[in-house]
């Protein structure tokens, strides 16, 4: 990826887990202000709000945490403990200022991760698995670490969850993996987003593994 503005733009475009550490080292500065809060980012707010409202509980582990949004949302609800897992040091540190997780890991998902098995009782991610992120098959590195029974709510930008194989993976999944998918559908945005991608809705998959 060549050298460019730190935007959701460049975001759609990454290509590999280094561009993603380029990117996202140069964003997490003013990613808070300069992206969520001018763009009424809302995506991790609906997320963790529909992991508690599904009974989700702690431990719980953040996965692709970024600068520790939904992390603060899922506090704000009371869930926890919450570890933060992401591939950019620059971003993870500007989570720990949150002070809401108890771990901070640095990880890229797509190599694995190195939790020990059946961690956490819920696995939360906003905003990782989409275009240029993460495909469906990290799912399979976040299976190992969760607890039976634990709860995931993963949202998926609803624009690419048949064409980059997420509704697949997820059908082959519910064959023995996990339990009770179901995929509300969430703005992304809030009504003060501007631009084309305001109305961009996600999915946010939330299952049990058996």
């Amino acid at each position: 990826m060549s050298d460019k503005t730190p935007d959701l733009e460049a975001a759609y475009d990454l290509k590999t887990p280094e561009d993603s550490r380029h990117l996202y080292a140069s964003w997490a500065e003013d990613y808070d202000s300069g992206f969520a809060d001018a763009q009424d980012y809302r995506l991790h707010v609906r997320t963790a709000r529909a992991f508690a409202e599904a009974g989700g509980q702690g431990p719980v582990l953040d996965v692709g945490a970024g600068t520790g949004l939904c992390g603060a949302a899922l506090a704000g609800l009371g869930v926890g403990p919450l570890d933060a897992t992401d591939i950019s040091p620059e971003m993870l540190a500007r989570a720990g200022e949150k002070a809401v997780y108890r771990r901070l890991i640095e990880a890229d998902l797509t190599r694995g991760l190195p939790m020990a098995p059946e961690s956490y009782a819920g696995i939360v991610s906003s905003g990782t698995f989409t275009t240029g992120h993460v495909g469906p098959d990290a799912l399979d590195a976040l299976l190992p670490v969760a607890r039976p029974g634990a709860l995931f709510a993963i949202s998926i930008n609803a624009a690419h969850y048949r064409a980059a194989g997420f509704a697949a993976k997820l059908e082959a999944l519910s064959g023995g993996a996990i339990r009770g998918l179901r995929l509300p559908e969430v703005r992304i945005y809030g009504d003060k987003a501007q631009g084309e991608h305001r109305d961009d809705i996600a999915l946010i998959a939330l299952f049990e593994k058996v």
